[in-house]
């Protein structure tokens, strides 16, 4: 059994996996009610939530489990990238729990846990694919050769200047990122514009079901080689916000949310489909959008259940880490990005 913990932003999560992939409990806590005041995640908030939540997210996980620590062979925690002091709490835990029991640690790169939430049964998809990987913090289409290679960081971020400085390895390499926003934080920032609740890409989708795709023109932006940017379809949310009345901006608010969100997705499956690869998989938070997997309704899509930030993809992910043995890990440390 692998033990994995999450606590990059503002789930705390753990679950329990087989070495096969088999999710053998897997638990989240949100604090999107305890955020949603504010509008979006407050990092020192989040930071504290997590202290009081992870001990009992973990022994939560072990009893769905049927099991204890006596049954876990190894511990996963997400170590980068994130929030600094909300990885801190997830490392703390991980390093205490291995410790207590002299396990082996795997420190796991959170984005290569989004894509390790394909290799979890019942899906369980071999490589060769290439996937985009579409959250809050992060969008970038990868070529996936193999399983292996889930040691190393991912370079070629957001704000990263794009594929070309992206660093390549075993098995994975970036082929395309987007140049400023990330498509997760486009949905985000639009929901706010349009006077919605956090969390804002749930509420912008839901809002999107009921208007008009075609009544507003929003821009696509098409930049060189397979890299993204969402910025301008930001920018014309915002002027087309501010032209209205009160009294026609809410009449049109469901019109605005789905052209903005037919923008984005047509953005995204454009770049998809420009790397002429027969076989897609979608990973990350947006990949939930109902807009997208319409889209890319043929391309394997993570499960619901495992496109937001959770700990069964953590520990997939650790099973094609290099576990650091007893006591090695206690100088281990968090990376935000």
């Amino acid at each position: 059994m692998i033990l994995g913990i999450e606590t990059s932003c503002d789930e705390t999560a753990a679950a329990v996996v087989t070495t096969e992939g088999e999710i053998v409990a897997n638990v989240v806590a949100s604090q999107a009610d305890l955020h949603a005041r504010f509008g979006g995640v407050v990092p020192e908030v989040a930071s504290r939530r997590h202290l009081e939540l992870v001990a009992p997210v973990v022994s939560e996980a072990l009893d769905a489990a049927g099991g204890s620590l006596s049954d876990v062979e190894t511990v996963a925690v997400t170590t980068h990238p994130g929030l600094i002091g909300a990885l801190l709490v997830g490392v703390a835990a991980a390093k205490s729990i291995a410790w207590s029991r002299r396990l082996p640690l795997a420190p796991v790169n959170h984005l290569h846990g989004h894509v390790a939430s394909l290799y979890l049964k019942p899906l369980d998809l071999e490589p060769p694919f290439v996937c985009l990987l579409a959250s809050g913090g992060h969008t970038m289409l990868l070529e996936v050769t193999e399983r292996a290679g889930f040691g190393r960081r991912l370079d070629g971020g957001p704000g990263s200047g794009g594929a070309g400085s992206a660093g390549a390895e075993a098995g994975l390499r970036v082929l395309g990122t987007t140049l400023d926003d990330a498509a997760g934080e486009a949905f985000d920032k639009g929901a706010r514009l349009l006077g919605l609740g956090y969390p804002g890409g749930p509420a912008l989708d839901a809002l999107a079901r009921q208007g008009d795709p075609g009544a507003f023109d929003f821009p696509v932006a098409r930049v060189p080689g397979l890299d993204l940017s969402f910025s301008g379809v930001k920018t014309a949310l915002l002027y087309a916000v501010r032209e209205l009345q009160p009294e026609e901006l809410e009449a049109r608010r469901a019109d605005l949310a789905a052209g903005y969100q037919r923008a984005i997705v047509t953005a995204l499956v454009e770049r998809v489909r420009a790397t002429g690869a027969d076989r897609i998989a979608v990973v990350g938070g947006v990949a939930a959008n109902s807009g997208l997997r319409a889209a890319l309704a043929g391309a394997a899509l993570a499960p619901l259940a495992l496109c937001t930030d959770n700990a069964a993809m953590i520990a997939s992910a650790a099973r094609y880490v290099r576990a650091v043995p007893y006591p090695d890990y206690l100088s281990l440390d968090a990376q935000a990005s």
